[in-house]
């Protein structure tokens, strides 16, 4: 099995046509259908029930789409390490992300590694919840930053740092006449979410926040990040529930952040990691994490987020 037949086969299986597969590859098509004859008979299963009509992944071809990025993601990896190595870094620290983490914190977390330990190299890798556990599973991540606990046997979750849950508005809407905002009020509107497969961890928290009324959201769009969904809120296109934070990374004069009523929900970030004993990189790396945070908390950029919080604790 070579690298050209594992190429050949994702083609196909994310276009599942083979003429549009062979332009993907800039080859012909009947090299690409000999590569994928060749992979088959050397596994010994069809992996693609092909018709003249159609062309669908066969059960074993479902299963071996779910192996073969990570052939190539270990392979990349390991070119990373390498050009690591041959720059001078003395150790590689692998960092996962998923559901959109929270900037301020971050950043202050990645600074002081840096400052601490510029001979690490890290590498950051923005990934869906779902590809980030099994990248710790399989080794291809040391640690990760998600906003679920719910990871499953052998990955630990420990809470990193929480959020205060604020409506990113619109300057000038009718809703910024409450101080806060009660949430069948915010449910009255449009809101932009996140793709729920793209932010998984932060769509299963802000669902835990909906089912608080009996009222089903009006989602206008789903997008792919937290940018954009702002973005369409500064636009005046749809309201948004995210973290206060969040509000005050974007710096645009057009949203406002407004705390809901009641009790303020909070977005919890986890930090990730195999259930095992750590290396003395990421054990070092995980004591860094609860220090920068509450330094963070204190020290986040100003007037979005410090309105927030004294609105939050009036």
């Amino acid at each position: 099995m070579e690298l050209r037949h594992l190429r050949c086969f994702i083609a196909v299986a994310e276009e599942l046509h083979f003429a549009r597969a062979a332009d993907k590859l800039h080859i012909e098509q009947s090299p690409l259908s000999r590569a994928i004859k060749e992979l088959e008979e050397e596994l010994g299963v069809r992996l693609f029930d092909r018709t003249t009509r159609s062309t669908r992944l066969t059960r074993a071809g479902k299963l071996f789409l779910e192996h073969v990025p990570r052939v190539f993601a270990a392979l990349d990896q390991a070119r990373g390490s390498v050009r690591a190595a041959a720059a001078g870094y003395q150790d590689q620290l692998r960092i996962a992300l998923s559901d959109g983490i929270t900037p301020p914190r971050f950043i202050a977390l990645l600074a002081q590694c840096r400052q601490d330990e510029p001979e690490v190299d890290i590498r950051l890798y923005e990934v869906p919840l779902s590809q980030q556990i099994r990248g710790l599973h399989d080794d291809l991540y040391d640690v990760g930053f998600a906003q679920s606990a719910n990871v499953g046997d052998g990955i630990l979750a420990e809470a990193a740092w929480s959020d205060p849950l604020v409506v990113a508005v619109p300057a000038r809407h009718p809703l910024l006449m409450h101080k806060r905002i009660p949430l069948d009020e915010v449910l009255r509107y449009p809101l932009v979410m996140c793709d729920p497969q793209l932010c998984e961890g932060y769509g299963r928290q802000i669902a835990r926040v909906l089912r608080a009324v009996d009222v089903e959201p009006l989602v206008a769009e789903e997008v792919a990040s937290l940018d954009l969904m702002l973005a369409l809120v500064a636009a005046g296109y749809a309201l948004a529930l995210v973290g206060s934070s969040q509000v005050a990374a974007c710096r645009n004069a057009d949203v406002v952040g407004r705390p809901l009523a009641g009790r303020s929900p909070m977005l919890t970030t986890y930090l990730l990691r195999r259930d095992a004993e750590p290396s003395e990189t990421l054990s070092r790396f995980i004591d860094r994490v609860s220090p920068i945070s509450a330094e963070a908390l204190l020290t986040e950029e100003p007037s979005h987020t410090s309105d927030i919080t004294k609105e939050i604790n009036s």
